[in-house]
């Protein structure tokens, strides 16, 4: 006759919803890291780090506190960002080797009652089998039932890769402001007509985008917070929210990393007459001359200039502080940049 199957007895035999289901929350977010997190940010990483290969030789004006600085090299400030990505990938990977840490055979409340002995490894190395990730028995069972402190460091790192790209597509949406009356040292790709009103304006719209990602992880990362700090005794029962936020961020920022990297970092350029332009503009260049003349002589020459709308040259002689030969010999941008 017929046999029934017990979903108790049979197909619940030797778990818990409450081993079982942080196992699958595992489970998921190791696949959305490596299939998804990951090649995202590493694809919008190698982008930049092309570009700053291709122009390190592009000497430009350096900027802090969105005031005139020293200059450095267009490819050194993309390798700046290239490395920023590469500390959120770091995080994002030894975040992903707690994840790769299993909760299954603990069944109800971490004790592992009612599983067979080494349940927990035999499952650990079938999964590995059939995704490819390298899963292990949690060391600790009651952690993790009681706790998501894996999945709040993924979260976490996560959202330290979010904020680089909120600062890297900041940057280079200022970069590419104008494009007559704002920075316009970058061109950035025309994906979309522009303006429905103004005829001819191309909107920064693959930053606008991975920012806005990057404002919704930082959201999902206090979500996972609050949520990994709930559930009492020995089951955190939050385990839904967490698995709902995390996966989303998850998703969105490998999404918008690979498709800033293809519709704007990979088609952007460099407008080298306005970069020239700037740079030789700077006062910031008077800089150089400090170690021989000193600070306060050196701060004399560049407001005497910005007051008098004198090149730095030309107020470094009026003042008398420097002869001409010595003053071409030590502000010369290609010598301030270090190694390109």
């Amino acid at each position: 006759g017929a046999r029934t199957v017990h979903p108790n007895d049979q197909v619940n035999l030797s778990q818990s919803s409450n081993d079982s289901f942080p196992t699958a929350l595992h489970i998921a977010l190791a696949e959305q890291g490596a299939t998804r997190l990951v090649p995202g940010l590493a694809r919008l990483r190698d982008a930049l780090a092309a570009k700053a290969a291709a122009w390190a030789d592009i000497v430009k004006l350096g900027r802090t506190h969105l005031q005139d600085a020293v200059p450095l090299t267009l490819g050194q400030e993309f390798g700046g960002y290239a490395a920023q990505i590469d500390i959120g990938l770091r995080a994002i990977d030894r975040a992903l080797d707690e994840v790769h840490a299993l909760a299954q055979g603990g069944t109800a409340v971490g004790t592992g009652l009612n599983a067979p002995a080494h349940f927990d490894r035999l499952i650990a190395t079938e999964l590995s089998i059939l995704t490819g990730l390298p899963f292990r028995p949690a060391p600790d069972k009651f952690a993790a039932l009681a706790g998501h402190e894996a999945a709040l460091l993924l979260s976490g790192a996560v959202e330290t890769a979010a904020v680089a790209c909120f600062k890297i597509a900041s940057d280079i949406r200022l970069l590419a402001s104008g494009p007559r009356s704002g920075l316009g040292e970058l061109t950035l790709p025309e994906n979309e007509p522009g303006s429905s009103i103004m005829p001819g304006k191309v909107n920064p719209t693959q930053a606008e985008a991975l920012t806005m990602v990057a404002a919704r992880v930082l959201g999902n990362h206090a979500t996972v917070s609050f949520a990994a700090a709930q559930g009492h005794f020995e089951l955190n029962v939050f385990k839904p929210v967490i698995a709902q936020a995390l996966l989303q961020s998850m998703a969105l920022l490998g999404d918008a990393a690979r498709s800033f990297a293809l519709r704007c970092v990979d088609g952007a350029a460099p407008n080298r007459a306005r970069l020239a332009e700037l740079l030789e503009r700077s006062l910031m260049l008077v800089t150089a001359l400090a170690p021989e003349i000193g600070y306060d002589k050196a701060a004399a020459i560049a407001k005497h200039a910005h007051a008098h709308d004198l090149t730095l040259r030309q107020a470094a002689l009026a003042l008398g502080a420097i002869d001409g030969e010595r003053f071409d010999a030590l502000v010369d941008p290609r010598s301030m940049v270090g190694r390109p």
